[in-house]
Formats: structure tokens, C-alpha cells, sequence
């Protein structure tokens, strides 16, 4: 059900590995459709700590934590020199309410 209502185009960095400064080093950027929502709501964050987020985004795909998400397409290699480009902070998956798909 959500899947068919995905009809934005967002792009996509996946964390890898870290490097001895504590860098973050990021995937290629790939491409997928979203519901893409600008709005603020609470969520607790990795640590454990209450947030405010300022998007809430519905994936095709599995995003992770630390990841980064931006509406629209984007060739650069790393998200961080994108503008409007935004950090994975929280996430939650959730089935429908046939069981048949999981909502992202």
C-alpha cells in the first residue's frame, strides 16, 4: 500500500566504515522512491535521548542509522557537501495490517 504511494525521488548514501580520525566514510550514492514528509516529530535517538526530527521519510528500501537521505538525486560522493541532505537518526519498521509488507 505505501509502496504505490512512493512517487518522490530521493537519493541515498549507506554509512561504511569509519576511519582512524573517526570519519565516516559513505556508499555510492543510489536512488529510490519515497514519501517524503517535512515535518517535526519526536523520536528517541540511538542513544537513548529524545529528538526532534525534521523530516519523516518512508522508504522503498532498507535505510541504516548514520545514512543520509536526500530529496531528490544527487551524484556527489559525500552527503555531507549536499545542501538539504539529512542524517539517519531514527527508524522504525512496522508490518501492515495484512502482515504482507513492511513498512520502512
Amino acid at each position: 500500500m505505501y509502496s504505490r504511494r512512493m512517487y518522490q525521488t530521493a537519493t541515498y548514501w549507506a554509512p561504511g566504515a569509519v576511519d582512524g580520525f573517526g570519519n565516516v566514510a559513505f556508499s555510492a550514492p543510489a536512488t529510490m522512491l519515497v514519501r517524503w514528509e517535512n515535518k517535526n516529530e519526536l523520536f528517541i535517538g540511538p542513544q537513548g535521548i529524545e529528538e526532534t526530527s525534521s523530516a519523516v521519510v518512508y522508504v522503498s528500501e532498507s535505510v541504516a542509522n548514520q545514512g543520509f537521505l536526500y530529496l531528490g538525486t544527487s551524484a556527489a560522493l559525500d552527503p555531507r557537501e549536499v545542501e538539504d541532505a539529512r542524517e539517519i537518526r531514527g527508524k522504525a519498521v512496522s508490518p501492515n495490517l495484512t502482515n504482507t509488507q513492511t513498512i520502512v
